[in-house]
């Protein structure tokens, strides 16, 4: 008897030890991984302007108590040049409240007539490319009236990346999408059918890219926002925290961000007790119209609104659902041009 509590001695510190540098190896990998992320300025994949007139935004500090709000950044950079920064095809801010586990996705439109300190107003999409992300963060953060204190950028490689090393995300396409463009390779064409379905990365991009309906970048900001919860849950499963470190590292080439490791563990640990509420597009589209600027068409704020306000009642939970606010695009009024 006393030999066999000796050999359970044994058998129970030799799976401690295993459980030990598991977790020791897991930590070291999560920890290389994530370190790749924040580069430095000679490999950044978001050049700053070399103009010394340039204003240098810096964001706020996030201490771990208040709202923190990250600027989730997507760019097509086919065709761009090296050392050339795109215009943002996608914008939406995830927020969360480390004190209620709250989160709350909100995509801004592309087109959107915002103020961009130094540049005048203009497209919000224009930021980035104009004085790259503090720029963007600092835009979208007075026009929201929110402290943005962190920013991740990709591009559609990366997230077709993020979304094969997550084995796929399953998802109901909620119609056919069909589309051809004549100025993208054959590669980028949208052939999706409805139904429930397991996403690979590429119909993942068909399926956020489509805009060739009704709706056009109203539904599609609903789709991204849509797919991105689904990204969210999924990741915070067993098998993808486990397989996280690996998955980092496969789209840690097209990941640009501001934040550092101590600050991602931070935030990772707080995204597993998050839970996401209702998502939003800001502004509201009956808060907004069509306006043209010489020969471009823009989206401009009607007389009377204020997006500060409608975020802020957004975040309290005490937002009106207006129209956009959080239904499906699809079901919604069509936005008009109108007068302010």
């Amino acid at each position: 008897m006393t030999w066999l509590k000796q050999k359970w001695k044994w058998i129970l510190l030799g799976v401690l030890i295993l459980i030990l540098a598991t977790a020791s190896l897991y930590t070291w990998s999560l920890y290389r991984s994530l370190d790749g992320l924040n580069k430095p300025p000679d490999s950044s994949l978001l050049p700053r302007p070399t103009d010394p007139a340039e204003p240098v935004y810096s964001p706020p500090i996030w201490e771990g108590t208040e709202r923190v709000n990250i600027l989730l950044l997507g760019a097509d950079s086919r065709g761009a040049e090296t050392g050339e920064v795109p215009r943002s095809d996608t914008m939406l801010i995830a927020s969360i409240d480390p004190i209620t586990k709250q989160g709350t996705l909100i995509s801004l439109l592309r087109d959107m007539y915002i103020p961009i300190p130094g540049h005048g107003d203009n497209r919000a999409n224009a930021a980035l490319a104009l004085g790259g992300p503090e720029l963007a963060m600092k835009a979208i953060g007075d026009y929201t009236g929110l402290h943005i204190q962190y920013y991740i950028y990709t591009d559609f490689q990366g997230f077709i990346s993020l979304i094969d090393e997550l084995g796929g995300i399953e998802f109901n396409v909620e119609k056919d999408m069909k589309y051809r463009s004549r100025a993208d390779g054959p590669e980028y064409d949208i052939n999706l059918k409805k139904g429930l379905q397991t996403l690979d990365g590429k119909s993942a991009l068909q399926y956020v890219r489509f805009r060739n309906d009704a709706m056009s970048d109203f539904s599609r900001t609903q789709r991204q926002r849509d797919l991105m919860v689904a990204v969210a849950t999924k990741m915070k499963s067993v098998w993808s925290i486990m397989k996280l470190p690996q998955v980092i590292e496969s789209i840690s080439p097209y990941i640009d961000t501001n934040l550092e490791v101590s600050d991602m563990l931070k935030l990772g640990s707080l995204a597993l007790d998050t839970q996401v509420g209702a998502t939003h597009q800001v502004p509201r589209q009956d808060m907004i119209y069509d306006r043209k600027i010489g020969s471009s068409s823009v989206i401009d704020l009607r007389q009377g609104y204020d997006v500060p306000t409608y975020v802020k009642q957004i975040l309290e939970g005490s937002a009106e659902s207006g129209s956009g606010a959080e239904s499906n695009a699809e079901t919604s009024t069509e936005t008009k041009p109108g007068s302010p």
